[in-house]
């Protein structure tokens, strides 16, 4: 007897026999009460970022039919190849109404898990901006796409989420850590994740998609090597002399990285 939460957020018990086989996550009770991607369809909204062609590979890999969306696919990128060999490449651009709209018409009644991996990174606060077309491009791709990609596939996956063992399982979004406190290195790029995690909890509790599928937000930490910048400080000789000799020395002062790195330890937990 195991506890656990059912794809519409409720507790449940699950009875399952002392030794787990194989193939136990293909029981159809378990399969309609849980969003396992064996045997799924899954989108993939971005296959140019290192995320989500991670989460492509690892829902490849658990069983599932993976579709990525690639905007403009004649722009070559790093691993584009292994993209296209592995999953099914299908034309996406979530700033885009219309690309967004055509895609869900042509295989939104196929899809059972959405992943919403789209971003648009770039450094910068808000004083050093020159003009609004960074962040008018950040809110664009982020929290504009997030709203083209519910209205376009959320109503057919809410009518989807009873559909026996293949039904409409899960909705996941991928935030930064960052949407739930302003990083000022990346200031214009975080305040536009934040109304982007506002707007989530909206999708999930509506009445008529409780009981359809699971909506999840997953916030990890910095992994695009623009976002990776800390560095260490240089290495420290000790003074050989020992302690009861050496003359007092003054407080050292705060590292400027510090702050930061108590930020990601707080926010992490």
């Amino acid at each position: 007897m195991s506890l656990h939460l059912e794809r519409s957020g409720q507790a449940a018990a699950f009875a399952s026999p002392a030794r787990q086989t194989e193939n136990a996550q293909d029981d159809r009770q378990l399969r309609e009460m849980t969003a396992a991607p064996k045997f799924r369809r899954a989108l993939v909204t971005d296959g140019r970022s290192t995320v989500g062609q991670a989460i492509a590979s690892a829902l490849a890999a658990a069983g599932a039919t993976v579709y990525v969306g690639i905007p403009d696919a004649w722009k070559p990128f790093p691993g584009d190849e292994k993209v296209r060999k592995d999953h099914k490449i299908v034309p996406l651009n979530v700033a885009d109404e219309r690309s967004v709209r055509n895609l869900a018409a042509d295989i939104g009644g196929k899809i059972d898990i959405l992943v919403n991996t789209s971003d648009h990174i770039r450094p910068g606060g808000l004083l050093d901006q020159h003009g609004v077309s960074t962040i008018r491009d950040a809110i664009e791709n982020t929290y504009i796409g997030f709203v083209h990609l519910a209205q376009a596939f959320g109503p057919v996956m809410r009518l989807r989420g009873a559909d026996g063992v293949n039904s409409a399982a899960a909705w996941v979004n991928i935030l930064s850590v960052y949407a739930h406190a302003n990083w000022p290195a990346f200031g214009a790029y975080t305040a536009v994740e934040a109304p982007r995690l506002s707007l989530s909890p909206c999708q999930r509790n509506q009445p008529d998609t409780r009981q359809s599928s699971s909506h999840q937000n997953n916030s990890p930490s910095p992994i695009d090597p623009q976002q990776v910048t800390f560095s260490c400080p240089p290495p420290q000789i000790l003074d050989p002399t020992p302690p009861l000799h050496r003359p007092p020395q003054p407080p050292p002062d705060l590292p400027e990285y510090l702050p930061t790195l108590l930020l990601l330890r707080v926010t992490s937990n």
